[in-house]
Parts: structure tokens; sequence; C-alpha cells
């Protein structure tokens, strides 16, 4: 990796780690430049405006989200193993394992929620894949019997990312100690209610 794109990754991790704690609007250039031992002329050199740079650090929180959630899950057999895996990866990115408690699609969605344009319109999407990616693992459980073939992937994703905003609120905000046992109860108790039970699967031919 050449020296400039070494870098700009070094000013992407720094703004991530700042944007996480802060968020965009707060996100302060002249900080950014101090805190890279750069001159804000020196940042504009390797991103063309401050937006420019925003989009670069949604760019790598979703490359990092995938790495610590989804793929490992994708490692995982289909069925209900992944769906365990991919909340587990959830739990270590919300917590304090990966990001100290800060997820940044999360304090962005609070940010951008009334506020139109490009950098909304990328969370947004940050959100839709997420969804997407629960209801695609979800679909892989009912066809692996797993789960029940009336199980709605979208309720599903819905209910669990709920529980995942309710953790970050409680560990972060109302630093509770139990959250993340309260949030895999939670989830524990999700997941049996859309598995096959003996009530619930086909008799025997």
């Amino acid at each position: 990796m050449q020296k400039g794109q070494l870098t700009r990754t070094a000013i992407i991790e720094q703004a991530l780690a700042s944007a996480a704690r802060v968020g965009f609007e707060q996100l302060s250039l002249a900080t950014l430049a101090a805190d890279t031992h750069m001159s804000k002329s020196g940042l504009y050199a390797h991103f063309r405006s401050k937006e420019a740079l925003q989009e670069a650090v949604l760019e790598r929180a979703a490359e990092r989200f995938n790495d610590v959630v989804v793929r490992p899950a994708m490692r995982q057999p289909r069925g209900a193993r992944r769906l365990q895996g991919l909340f587990d990866g959830y739990m270590d990115w919300l917590g304090a394992t990966v990001t100290e408690g800060r997820c940044l699609f999360m304090a962005l969605s609070q940010e951008y929620r009334d506020k139109p344009g490009v950098i909304r319109d990328r969370v947004v999407q940050a959100f839709k894949d997420w969804h997407s990616t629960i209801c695609r693992v979800i679909t892989d459980a009912v066809e692996e019997g797993d789960l029940r073939a009336d199980v709605d992937p979208r309720q599903f994703a819905f209910e669990m990312a709920g529980i995942g905003m309710s953790f970050q609120t409680s560990f972060k905000l109302m630093a509770r100690s139990d959250a993340e046992a309260m949030a895999r109860r939670a989830f524990a108790r999700l997941l049996d209610d859309a598995r096959i039970t003996r009530e619930t699967a086909p008799a025997d031919a």
C-alpha cells in the first residue's frame, strides 16, 4: 500500500472513531487534522469535501460490520446456527468488544432522521442491507427445517434489530450491567418461538 493510501486509510479510521462518539455534524475537521497530525488543507488533499469524507467513513463502517458480524456468521452451517452466529456478531458489534458500545449507524440514524441527502440515504441503505441479511438467513433456516414455514422473515428481522437497539441503549446510556444477558434472553425467546416443535412439525406419513 502506497503512502498516500496509508494516509487516507488512517484519516478514515480516525474519523470513524470520532464520528462514533460525536456524530457527523460535530465531527471537527480541525480536531481530525490534529489527531492525524495533518493540516486541514492536507485532509482536503485526500477528500474533496467533508461529505466525501463522511461517505468514506460510512463505507469503512459497513466493511467492518461485514467483517465482524456477517462474514463469520456465513461461515456457519445454514439454519439456526448461522442465525445464532449472526446475533452473536451483532452483540459483539454493539457491545464493548468491538466498538466500545458505539455504533455509528445507530448514532447517525438519529442525527440524520430528518435530514434528507446523500448521507441519510447511505445510512438508510445500511439498515436495509442489515434487515435483508437477516431475512435471507431466516429464509435459509426455514428451508433447512430449523424454523417454522410460517415465520415472517421481515417481522423476525424487525424484532432482532429492535433487541439490538434496546441493548445498546441499556448498555451505553443506562449503563446496565445485565444488558447483554437481557438481550440474549430476548433473542432466545424470539428464536424458540420460531422453531419447529413437535406440535407444529408435520406428522409422519
